[in-house]
């Protein structure tokens, strides 16, 4: 198969987005203390600066196993393929303990260990590549049960200290578990219903090789979007927090729209990929300005994700400093950034926004070059990158 546009157009529209999410969770003035999704606190304007944001991880993890299908189909061989996403996913996991946890945190210490999306991708490769001798079909099918039925786990009737419970619950639920003094691991990603988006994009990477995929794309954007709001207004299940009437219909509808994504919902994984498939079917037929700017960064997401993570951290320390926050009163063992307790620190919204545009055109030279130092050079590493 050749290079799919359309792939690298959504990747690199996500990309861009997801640094918004990042700025605004390191740098707004409310983001260490209130959530933006909490409708006592929030206001439209951050919720939907969070919501639109929602998109990125599915996208992000959906199009990975796409791209595992492009990559088995152009090798056509088990074994090799099986290999590298063994290989490539323990990288993965690797790269997300070290060099991707102390971009987040600065903390030389490493007192919280996150496993988040990287990670999540790195065991989802690892899984699909021990599946890979089983039909696309099957796997697709196996994603869709883990999505649909994943949130019911959370109903079986396990004992108050079952060891089955200890095992199970840090695969499909956000769980810290403590290490040692001053030290936790938190499952931030659980990875089971990660892996049922990465075995659906695995199976629709099928799609991509037929000249008719936008339209299936847009039936299936369609679909997926009438089932959330089927399933959501129903309001039975589909998701952890249930909707009700607010004070005003703006905020009803911010309770409607308001979908878990720690783990990934059933109603959640229905609006952002039904909103992708959309994004896919439309993706080739964007001005062609705006197409050469996402594909900059859809060529390089790894690369584009460890680099951003750095900038915007440097970038949060030099506000400290602007706003008159001593070094020595910088805390990175609380998991702040940087940011001290008790002091005010932070940007309001409006800057977030700037701040956000000024990282993505200031990553875009080192995205461009690296992207043509790949296509360019085959050195064995930039296969993992």
């Amino acid at each position: 198969m050749k290079r799919v546009h359309s792939i690298d157009i959504v990747r690199g529209l996500v990309m861009m987005i997801m640094a918004l999410d990042h700025v605004r969770d390191l740098m707004h003035i409310d983001s260490i203390t209130q959530s933006p999704t909490d409708l006592a606190t929030t206001s439209p304007i951050l919720f939907f600066t969070r919501w639109i944001t929602h998109l990125c991880a599915p996208i992000f993890v959906f199009l990975a196993g796409t791209s595992a299908y492009i990559s088995f189909r152009n090798k056509n061989n088990i074994s090799e393929t099986k290999q590298h996403l063994l290989k490539r996913g323990l990288w993965l996991i690797i790269l997300e303990f070290t060099l991707v946890n102390f971009a987040l945190f600065f903390d030389i210490g490493f007192h919280t260990i996150l496993f988040e999306v990287i990670a999540t991708i790195g065991f989802g490769f690892i899984i699909l590549g021990l599946l890979l001798k089983l039909p696309s079909k099957f796997l697709g099918i196996l994603g869709l049960v883990i999505l649909f039925f994943h949130n019911l786990t959370s109903l079986i009737p396990f004992g108050e200290n079952s060891i089955l419970k200890l095992i199970l619950t840090p695969f499909f639920s956000p769980t810290a578990i403590p290490l040692s003094a001053g030290k936790v691991f938190v499952m931030g990603y659980p990875p089971i219903p990660w892996l049922g988006i990465m075995l659906i994009g695995f199976a629709c990477g099928q799609y991509f090789e037929n000249e008719k995929r936008e339209k299936t794309f847009l039936q299936f954007g369609i679909g997926a979007l009438i089932l959330f709001l089927i399933i959501r207004f129903i309001n039975v299940y589909g998701d952890s927090q249930t909707w009700s009437t607010q004070k005003d219909a703006v905020f009803t509808y911010l309770a409607f729209m308001n979908v878990s994504k720690y783990p990934p919902s059933l109603v959640f994984c229905l609006a952002t990929l039904g909103i992708m498939f959309l994004l896919l079917a439309f993706a080739e037929h964007l001005p062609t300005l705006f197409k050469e700017i996402a594909t900059v960064y859809g060529k390089v997401p790894f690369f584009y994700f460890i680099l951003h993570f750095y900038v915007i951290h440097v970038l949060t320390l030099i506000v400290l400093l602007v706003q008159g926050i001593n070094p020595s009163q910088f805390e990175f063992v609380t998991g702040t950034f940087g940011r001290p307790a008790g002091m005010e620190s932070g940007l309001p919204l409006r800057i977030i926004y700037v701040i956000w545009i000024v990282v993505v055109i200031a990553l875009y030279k080192p995205c461009l070059w690296f992207g043509k130092y790949k296509a360019s050079h085959s050195h064995r590493w930039l296969k993992y990158i």
